[in-house]
């Protein structure tokens, strides 16, 4: 029965073995009635059983409560939005049914708001070709290879979630795919550039955070990849389109 309850488990774990090792010492007792020997051995095998799974779920349950996860929703900007530069209102806007919209081959547009339970994040801007802005924020950073370049994205990420102690903004991530599919991560390069994002500070409830993040992609076909966006380590990934 402790190994059932959530905050007896340490209990419960110590009566099963002993449950059993009893259970098989009173099997070999002469001139002793065995059943409840077996009913022991029965009752600490069915216990041990039903304490991992109690195990399993609870430590998933913790390990979803500090990490972040839930459904992933998503909201796409509205005609009005985006003619303004404005955010997308999830009151106004009608979320997009994420079984249609936000695959590589139909990726939500930019400036689409992506939350799970903890974060909320917007892709504002995504600027192509974007070297020269990279190499100019300082001497120290190398040229991309022949044949690729620079691109800044720009977000912002919103930590929703009611941790007492923050979550960091690196518990997010955005990633590009290029048009044949190989994912390219911000730090396979180690450039300065332009208002980075500061991911490694903690963000407390209805904060924000927001900046750049550059990739070193393809330049033929930089236009024709997306971006990967996972609000959280356990949520859902989404696709967005980089123009």
């Amino acid at each position: 029965m402790f190994a059932c309850i959530p905050g007896a488990l340490i209990v419960g774990w110590i009566l099963l073995p002993i449950a059993f090792i009893l259970g098989l010492v009173s099997l070999f007792l002469k001139d002793r009635s065995k059943w409840m020997g077996i009913t022991a051995l029965i009752l600490s095998v069915v216990g041990t059983i039903v304490g991992v799974i109690v195990f399993l779920t609870v430590v998933t349950t913790s390990f979803e409560e500090s990490f972040g996860s839930g459904d992933t929703t998503v909201v796409a900007p509205s005609d009005e939005a985006v003619a303004d530069g404005s955010a997308p209102s999830a009151e106004a806007d009608e979320e997009a049914p994420a079984s249609d919209e936000g695959t590589r081959a139909n990726p939500y547009p930019i400036g689409s708001t992506i939350e799970s339970d903890d974060w909320r994040i917007v892709v504002n801007s995504v600027t192509l070709a974007s070297t020269d802005a990279v190499l100019g924020e300082s001497e120290f950073n190398e040229p991309p290879a022949e044949g690729s370049e620079y691109i800044l994205v720009n977000y912002s990420t919103t930590y929703l979630g009611d941790d007492p102690n923050g979550q960091l903004p690196a518990f997010v991530s955005l990633e590009y795919v290029t048009a044949d599919g190989t994912t390219i991560n911000s730090f396979d390069n180690f450039a300065m550039i332009p208002e980075p994002i500061d991911s490694s500070s903690t963000l407390y409830t209805d904060a924000t955070a927001s900046g750049n993040v550059a990739f070193v992609v393809p330049s033929a076909s930089a236009a024709q990849g997306v971006l990967a966006v996972n609000p959280g380590m356990l949520a859902d990934k989404v696709f967005i389109a980089v123009q």
